[in-house]
């Protein structure tokens, strides 16, 4: 089990990418890797986040991501993991959980 609080960033909008047309909306993906973390790694400590890049940010660091999806280096929505990018646009649950892996996540026995 992870003793280290792991950080989950989703960037997006309230439209769709629209790179990403059959891809689940940005606050749909938050929903679901939300849930689908919390069920495979229960009692493990993560935050997750969603960062709407269409509204005021305070934070300097999601603002200079959300600047960077606004620009187009990252399609939407966006997914870090402890600052790292892990996902953009249509997001596989593979790469997220064994990014989460990585930090120590395990699935209980």
């Amino acid at each position: 089990m992870s003793e280290t609080n792991v950080e989950i960033e989703i960037y997006g909008a309230s439209v769709q990418c629209a790179s990403c047309v059959n891809a689940p909306s940005s606050i749909d993906t938050y929903d679901w890797l939300k849930a689908a973390i919390g069920r495979k790694y229960p009692n493990q400590p993560f935050n997750i986040t969603y960062i709407d890049i269409e509204q005021p940010i305070e934070n300097e660091r999601h603002a200079e991501w959300a600047e960077k999806v606004q620009n187009d280096e990252f399609f939407y929505p966006l997914v870090l993991i402890n600052n790292e990018v892990v996902g953009e646009g249509y997001i596989q649950l593979k790469p997220v959980l064994a990014h989460l892996e990585q930090y120590g996540f395990k699935v209980p026995e």
